[in-house]
């Protein structure tokens, strides 16, 4: 942890409260989806520094253009988590009306895209976004979140080669997570590092411990400040560790050692910032356990609501087709419930 901190106490307590939150939300996810209770879950165990990190170092009308790992930055922009409960279970108190699949969230009230599967699409959406935001003169900063094996991908080229060019401000923020799904970093680049790829396209490349949650949060600070003041954009590649699977489809026992998992988890941000609010005073452990226990009420409370909400209804299948819904689809809405109330579709 870095130890010349500047950053304000109360930043410190609740990026721990954060960090505290998400991994209580992230150990339920997953549980849930092993009870089939939900469908699918990607788990952030191990990045919570890097995410929240980075949530709060941005301002509140900056877009977030995520991958689908990213419950911490979530959290962090301010999303309740019974809204992201709702749409974990897809129910009929979700947003996205169960039409996305589990941690495929996005929430314009919040400048949250809505993210998608394919590997480094978020990319070149933050970079056009930023463009967008600049033509309309807003000071404003797009920032998309990948991990190291979306550095190997063409829309990783495609949107930091049109974000150097145009000079916009985006920052890209890598999750070094060591692992794309089963390919260990080492095998898809022979880059020292993947922060020195933005050498390539005419922007600063900055690698920090992405378990650090002061170094996070200072470079994005930085990297905001240089965007605002129309530098144009900055690649953070943070150093972290995926102490999970990959997804809930996924067994990273099949291809990675335990030995490796137990070094990164003698790092875990949670226990480092801990420690750090520990040595500061600013917290004591009666304090800690207060907050444990209150995160995990907080994702208890979330999950029994999520859960009394019923499924979407069938008809809104037919909403926001188009803006007005026009004749045809109108008869074949009708046609449609005329069908379920017979019985000869079900819902």
């Amino acid at each position: 942890m870095s130890e010349d901190a500047d950053v304000p106490k109360e930043t410190l307590l609740r990026a721990f409260r954060l960090m505290t939150l998400g991994r209580a939300a992230d150990e339920r996810g997953v549980n849930l989806q092993r009870q089939g209770r939900i469908g699918f879950y990607v788990p952030m165990n191990g990045q919570e520094a890097a995410q929240v990190g980075c949530g709060l170092a941005l301002d509140p009308k900056d877009w977030i253009v995520p991958a689908y790992r990213e419950i911490g930055v979530a959290l962090a922009r301010g999303i309740p988590l019974k809204t992201l409960f709702d749409q974990f279970y897809g129910n009929a108190a979700d947003i996205l009306k169960g039409r996305q699949m589990p941690c495929h969230y996005g929430y314009k009230a919040f400048r949250y895209v809505t993210a998608s599967s394919p590997v480094g699409t978020q990319i070149i959406l933050a970079a056009g976004i930023a463009q967008a935001s600049v033509y309309k003169g807003e000071k404003v900063v797009s920032v998309p979140f990948f991990g190291d094996g979306a550095t190997s991908s063409n829309d990783f080229h495609a949107g930091m080669n049109f974000a150097g060019v145009l000079h916009l401000p985006v920052i890209f923020f890598c999750q070094n997570n060591g692992w794309a799904i089963s390919l260990p970093r080492e095998k898809q680049t022979r880059s020292a590092s993947l922060a020195a790829k933005a050498d390539a396209y005419g922007f600063p490349g900055v690698q920090v411990d992405g378990n650090d949650f002061i170094a996070v949060y200072r470079a994005v600070q930085e990297a905001r400040q240089r965007a605002i003041a129309g530098k144009g954009p900055t690649l953070i590649e943070a150093v972290t560790f995926r102490m999970g699977p990959h997804s809930t489809s996924d067994d990273p026992s099949r291809y990675r050692k335990q030995e490796e998992v137990a070094s990164w988890r003698a790092k875990d941000p949670i226990e480092h910032l801990r420690d750090f609010l520990v040595a500061k005073k600013w917290i004591d452990e009666a304090g800690i356990d207060k907050i444990e226990e209150e995160a995990k009420q907080q994702v208890q409370e979330a999950i029994e609501a999520a859960e009394k909400s019923p499924p979407p209804s069938p008809e809104t299948l037919f909403d926001d087709v188009f803006h007005d819904r026009w004749r045809i689809l109108e008869e074949e809405r009708s046609e449609f419930m005329e069908l379920l109330k017979e019985g000869v579709l079900r819902a």
